[in-house]
Order: structure tokens, then C-alpha cells, then sequence
């Protein structure tokens, strides 16, 4: 009754003696304090839309030229050369309006006009530095002149300290690049890979697609960037992600994983109450523009669905779609079969950890069973897709099944108090490998593969998150995940029981459990997804590992970047592990252009090849080895720069796709390039994008990184993580249906290889402190 009292601010009642009254003045308050705190969010967006639109100007800028001006006007020198007489002549008369108030309000609108043509001539001078991409193809340690002339007028007009999305409008467009050079780099990364005969086969398509069908897909497509932001990233977005009728999960969703080595608490309610309020003052900074813009810190984490299925896709019914909140008060909170809702706000203000730790051990301690077809539920999401828009339509479109379902689509986001428990134990083989398929698809009811990201709290304080691919790559949450661990560790903390810090609300109302009808028929539906998703989940093969002979420290050693080297490390444990090369898939980002997400490095070169072959033949000399590999290392090096700059070769040919479906073109080459499966697809988590704490300070405080599901059947998946100066954290899946893979085999590989071209360098092991 309590929680119905204060949802409710006016009660009426009809009574044989009248109409009866009631004001429920907590309600009322509590109505007000929303009230005002969603209006201050409103006027801190518009604030910070006003000074991200005129960056790198300032109110403070205009407040000076409008002084200046006014300075000089009344010294008897007039700088706008007479426009000052002519607008005040313009102005229509008033009594209002003295003549030396004409005189004021036209030297305001003046200098408004200088100032706002200033704006336009630095945001476009922006745009142009922004355009310059040239310090990224020089030497390690050496800048031209050029560069260091970029470098000292951006550093110039970056003065004043950015807000969010400052830059934003001033990144230029992703360029489409020249059919001709697309081709070309196509077929050099094919080459190694093919004989001469379907090499042949290849270059014939190509030459035919290039003379007669891409000059006029190329129009179609520069046509479009000149009216899309990004020409790429709306078409990726709908036609990778959101038409895709294969299981998110496994598939499409990747996870993140806790600190490795450390668990601040091992209460669990006390966790998840930490977690979920860091993430609110993330989700608070986002708000107001306070978290700075991004910089290049390396690479993208993340996969991609596999394009087969794209090829056989029809593109007229429609695709799924992403919601789009502005806010969102409240948590929806699953545990043992049960869905709750949790208000993240009281008064205005968000609920501090100790009364989100009270919320969340009520939901703990709660001995209600689950409703008949509820604990299964969100199996729904985890099977195919079809079924489940098939359900959605029939069983949630009315009643209380919709209103509970759009009580979890409207959630901030998903939270699972897990029954499980994971994390790292010295000594214990196996355990990392369940944390990941832990996090990667669970018990296939227990996460809702849906929503944006669920946060999973472990019943030992352990944690991670499950994330949706399509609203955003992993860097984006493996941002927030940086901010969320740190904040919880380092400035919210834990008492020395375990427990959040302060003291409960305890006249908080408690969860709201969500009710369901669920008929069975939809029960039915229910068993149907979560058949195909445990048969989806028990073939997923996982090996996930620490490397700690040696880091990124002694790795450059070798003269050469962290990421090549693991990269041909990687190329010499899969030849080692299947006795052949095949086409390799490693995401870099486009964050230099507008609206960029990813582009495909083909790591897998000509040169990769002609080193890993190397180590294999006994007639090869030391000095020979080195000079491959540094030269390997070299290419591999420049096709990440290309792929950065625009000029990738996979989402060129990706639109052309699109663009020859659309026109009803049948092109044989264009269906050979984006049918090719990728058996080796790779990532690097980013690590320490925020530098809110000093590793080296903290060493155990290192992140466990995350990972993704196996692209195709006969591949592998990997993810890695250069955690320290002498850690590398690895996650490696695969499935088990395919005799040709093994993730713990792959992963021994991967260590021996490691370890084998270090030995080249004389690079020593170094054990962790």
C-alpha cells in the first residue's frame, strides 16, 4: 500500500455523505522535485546545444567584440565603416527607443554579426584541420612541417575546453573512394589466398564489375554522401544489425568482463548498487556534455554479423528498430524468474547506493515465485528473431503483458542479480571460460538480449555486461564500463563490511513486480526460443586466458606497434593450427569522420604470409625472420592507417552491394567478395581510455577485456586486451560442432607463437609482479 500511496498525489472517493478528498502532499512533493529537475535538464541541453553550435567561440567572446565595437564607436571610430548608422536607420521607430538606444541596439546587432561570421570562418577552418590526415602516415618520432603546423592551430583553436559534441558537426564526411583503388587493394589481399586459377577467375569478375557495372553504382553512391552524413553507417546499421533474422545472442551481442584480479565487494546487492549509480552519473555527464570528445586510442572492439546471410536477405519487410530515450527513471531487475521494476529517482534526485543496495537485497530476499511462463521469458530474445516479432504482435500488445514489456523496453537499462558465481581463481582451469559463456549468453532466460546492455551482478560481487550491437560499437560501452569500474572502486567505495556507504531510505518503496498473462501459446513460443538458443549456446567453444610472459613494454622491443605483433602472432598460431592461411578480419575505427564506426583491416597479407612461412623453414636465418616480420609488421601498420582514413576497402564494397540490390544489378563479383566467410575475425579492446586511476599504481586493477561470439562455423573468434606492461588477456571462441576447431588448442598456439617471434628479438619473459 505504501508504494500506492505515493504514486498516487489526488484521491477521490464517493461516499453516501459526498465527495471525499485526499492529498497525499508527499506525492505532490515528490511530483514538484521531478518536475524541476526534468526542466533543469531541459535548459542544461540547451545551453549545451547553444555553446557546442558556436565552438570554438564563447559567450564571453561575443560579450568582448560587442565591447570592442561599442569602445570604438564612442571614440569616434566607427569599424563597421558605416553599417552601424545604416541598421540603426533601418530600425522601426518607438517611443521606446531613445535615439542613443537605436545606437546601442544596433552596435549589439553588428557585433552579433561579426561575431557570427567568426564563428562560421573558424568552425569551417576547423573542419578543414579535421580534414588533415597526414600526421598519421609519418615515422614514429618524427613530425614535417606540415603536421607541426597542424598541430600548433589546433592547438590554438582548442583553447577553450571542448563539450561533447563540440566537434561534431566540424568532422568532415567518410570519402567514397575510387572504385579503381578499391579494387586493387581487393585483389592484393585475395592473392596470398587463392591459386592461380580462381585468383584468375577473380580478376576477370573484377575487371567486367569495374568496366560495366560499378561506374554506375559509384554515382549512385557519391550522390548519396553528398546528402548523408556518412554514407556507410545508416545502410551498416539496418542491414548487418537490425534486418538480421539470426539469434542476437552469440551471434550479434558481445560482453565485458569485471577488474581481473580484484573484487571491491562480495555482497552483491552492495555491488549492483554501486555499479548502476556509477553508470547513472555517467549517464548524468553524458547530459550535460561534460565527459570530453573522444581521441584515437587505438582500436575497436567489436565483431561484425557475418555477411552470408546478408546476401540472401530481402530488403522490402521491415527491420526491427531502435528506441530512443531521452530519460529513463527506472531499472528493470531480473532474479530467479522474476521481473521487478526499480525507480532510480526519488525526489529528483538519483537514489544514492546504499538505497539502490536496499531496492536490490529486497528483490534478494523476496520468496514470491515466478508467474506461470514468466521465468523463461526473455528467452524470446534470444532465439530468431521472426518468432519472436510473431509473439510480440500477438501476446504483448495490449494489456498488462504490454505494459510490463514496455516497462523493461523503457528501462534505463537491464540488471540481472545472477544465482551464479564467476571471476577469476588462481589455480582453477576452466573458470574464466564459464565467466565468458557466463556473460556471453548465460542460462539463455536470464538476460534480455534486447536492450542496449544488461548489467549481470554475480551472487560473489563478480560482474559484467552483455551488450547489443546495433545502437553502438564496444568502445562506446567499454567507455562507460572504464567510468563505472573506477568509479565504484575509487570514489564511491565500500565500508569495511562490504556494504554501500551511507545510510537506507528505508520509507522507500519497495520494487514493483511486473505482472504477465501469459497464455500457452506463448508459453509454447517461450520453450520454442529457448530450445534453438541452448542448442545456439552449448555449441559455443570458449577459451579465455591471461598471457603474462611479457606486455606491450617488452613488446616494443621489436621495434614494431603491440597490435601488428599479435597480429602476425595470430597468423603464425592459425597456420600452426589448421596448416593453411584464410581471410582475417580486424575492426578498426573511423572516428576521424562523422557518424564513423568501423572499417575492416584484412590482416592477412602477402607479407604476414611470407613471415609465418618463414618460421616454418629451417633454411631461414634469424636476420631474415626479423627483416619479414618488420616488414609484415610495416604493412600491416599502413592498412590500418588506410582503413582510419576512409580509404578501407570492406564498406566501400558493402554500399556498392546495397546500391546494385536496390537498382535490381546482378553482380557476380560483388556476390563473390561479400560471400567470403571470415574464419579468423579479430579485435583489441581499448584499455584505459579515461585514465581515471594510475596503473601503475594499482597493477591488480587491470580489466579482463570481453569479447564476442564465432563469426562463422569453422572459425574463431578473438578478442584481446594489452591489460599492463606485462599482461595480455585473451578470448578466444569457436563451436564445438566444427572438427577443425579447438579455442584451447588455438590458444596454446597463440602463446608459442607469441613467445617465438619475442625469441627473434631476444625479448625476455617477465612474470607479473
Amino acid at each position: 500500500m505504501a508504494e500506492a500511496h505515493q504514486a498516487v498525489a489526488f484521491q477521490f472517493t464517493v461516499t453516501p455523505e459526498g465527495l471525499g478528498f485526499h492529498l497525499s502532499r508527499e506525492a505532490v512533493r515528490q511530483l514538484y522535485l521531478a518536475g524541476i529537475s526534468s526542466w533543469k535538464k531541459r535548459l542544461v541541453r540547451a545551453k549545451n546545444s547553444f555553446l557546442t553550435g558556436v565552438y570554438p567561440a564563447s559567450p564571453s567572446s561575443w560579450m568582448v567584440v560587442v565591447m570592442a565595437t561599442a569602445g570604438s564607436f564612442y571614440c569616434q571610430v566607427d569599424p563597421s565603416l558605416g553599417l552601424i548608422a545604416r541598421i540603426r536607420h533601418c530600425l522601426p521607430e518607438s517611443p521606446l527607443l531613445s535615439t542613443e538606444g537605436r545606437t546601442v541596439v544596433s552596435i549589439g546587432v553588428f557585433s552579433t554579426g561579426v561575431w557570427l561570421s567568426a564563428v562560421l570562418i573558424f568552425r569551417q577552418l576547423l573542419k578543414l584541420l579535421l580534414s588533415y590526415h597526414g600526421w598519421m602516415f609519418e615515422p614514429h618520432g618524427k613530425m614535417s612541417r606540415s603536421t607541426r603546423i597542424w598541430v600548433a592551430l589546433m592547438k590554438l583553436l582548442s583553447v577553450r575546453k571542448p563539450l561533447l559534441y563540440s566537434f561534431q558537426t566540424s568532422l568532415p564526411k567518410l570519402p567514397v573512394p575510387p572504385v579503381q583503388a578499391t579494387i586493387t587493394r581487393y585483389l592484393e589481399s585475395v592473392r596470398p589466398l587463392m591459386d592461380d586459377e580462381k585468383y584468375g577467375r577473380m580478376e576477370a569478375l573484377a575487371k567486367e564489375f569495374k568496366e560495366k557495372t560499378a561506374p554506375r553504382l559509384q554515382k549512385y553512391l557519391i550522390l548519396k554522401s553528398w546528402w548523408t552524413t556518412n554514407y556507410v553507417s545508416d545502410w551498416w546499421e539496418e542491414y548487418i544489425y537490425l534486418r538480421g533474422r539470426s539469434p542476437l545472442m552469440v551471434n550479434s551481442n558481445y560482453y565485458a568482463m569485471d577488474f581481473l584480479y580484484v573484487t571491491p565487494s562480495h555482497i552483491q546487492a552492495a555491488r549492483a548498487g554501486n555499479a548502476v549509480h556509477s553508470m547513472l552519473l555517467y549517464r548524468r555527464k553524458l547530459d550535460r556534455g561534460e565527459i570530453p570528445p573522444g581521441g584515437l586510442r587505438g582500436r575497436s572492439w567489436c565483431h561484425e554479423v557475418p555477411m552470408i546471410p546478408f546476401l540472401n536477405m530481402p530488403m522490402c519487410p521491415p527491420p526491427d528498430t531502435l528506441l530512443h530515450l531521452v530519460d529513463s527513471k527506472h531499472l528493470a531487475v531480473y532474479h530467479r524468474g522474476r521481473f521487478y521494476k526499480v525507480w532510480l529517482y526519488y525526489g529528483g534526485q538519483v537514489l544514492p547506493p546504499r538505497d539502490l543496495q536496499l531496492q536490490f537485497q529486497r528483490i534478494l530476499d523476496d520468496p514470491s515465485p515466478p508467474q506461470p511462463g514468466e521465468q523463461h521469458l526473455a528467452a524470446l530474445t534470444a532465439g530468431d528473431r521472426v518468432p519472436w516479432a510473431e509473439a510480440r504482435a500477438r501476446f504483448f500488445s495490449q494489456g498488462k503483458n504490454k505494459v510490463s514489456l514496455d516497462t523493461i523496453e523503457r528501462a534505463a537499462f537491464f540488471l540481472t542479480l545472477d544465482e551464479e558465481e564467476h571471476g577469476y581463481i588462481e589455480g582453477k582451469e576452466g573458470c574464466m571460460d564459464a565467466y565468458a559463456k557466463s556473460l556471453l549468453h548465460g542460462q539463455c532466460y536470464d538476460r534480455w538480449f534486447d536492450k542496449s546492455f544488461t548489467l549481470v551482478v554475480y551472487k560473489n560481487g563478480k560482474l559484467g555486461a552483455n551488450a547489443e550491437h546495433s545502437w553502438a560499437d564496444a568502445p562506446i560501452i567499454g567507455h562507460l564500463w572504464e567510468f563505472m569500474l573506477a568509479t565504484d572502486k575509487f570514489q564511491l567505495g565500500y565500508t569495511e563490511d562490504g556494504n554501500c556507504k551511507g545510510q537506507p531510505n528505508t520509507a522507500l518503496a519497495p520494487p514493483q513486480r511486473l505482472q504477465w498473462d501469459l497464455p500457452e501459446e506463448c508459453c509454447a513460443a517461450i520453450e520454442g526460443s529457448l530450445r534453438v538458443a541452448r542448442a545456439l549456446a552449448q555449441d559455443v567453444d570458449f577459451c579465455c586466458f591471461q598471457f603474462s610472459a611479457f606486455g606491450k613494454g617488452l613488446i616494443k622491443r621489436c621495434r614494431t606497434s603491440p597490435d601488428a605483433f599479435i597480429q602476425l602472432s595470430l597468423q603464425l598460431a592459425h597456420f600452426r593450427d589448421k596448416g593453411r592461411f584464410c581471410l582475417t578480419y580486424e575492426a578498426s575505427m573511423t572516428r576521424l569522420f562523422r557518424e564513423g564506426r568501423t572499417e575492416t583491416v584484412r590482416s592477412c597479407t602477402a607479407e604476414a604470409i611470407a613471415f609465418v612461412r618463414s618460421m616454418g623453414d629451417p633454411h631461414r636465418s634469424r636476420s631474415e625472420r626479423q627483416k619479414l616480420f618488420q616488414q609484415a609488421a610495416a604493412k600491416h601498420q599502413q592498412l590500418y592507417r588506410l582503413a582510419m582514413t576512409g580509404a578501407g576497402i570492406d564498406r566501400h564494397l558493402f554500399c556498392l552491394y546495397v546500391v546494385s540490390r536496390y537498382l535490381g544489378v546482378h553482380s557476380p563479383f560483388l556476390n563473390q567478395v561479400l560471400s567470403e566467410p571470415w574464419r579468423l575475425s579479430t579485435s583489441q579492446t581499448p584499455q584505459q581510455q579515461l585514465k581515471m586511476f594510475d596503473m601503475a599504481q594499482y597493477p591488480d586493477h587491470v580489466s579482463t577485456g570481453g569479447g564476442f561470439g564465432p563469426v562463422a562455423d569453422d572459425g574463431y573468434g578473438v578478442s584481446y586486451i594489452i591489460a599492463g606492461e606485462n599482461l595480455i588477456n585473451f578470448h578466444i571462441s569457436s563451436k564445438f560442432s566444427s572438427p577443425e576447431t579447438d579455442s584451447k588448442r588455438f590458444g596454446s598456439h597463440i602463446s608459442q607463437a607469441m613467445l617465438d617471434i619475442a625469441q627473434l628479438f631476444d625479448v625476455p619473459s617477465a612474470q607479473r609482479a
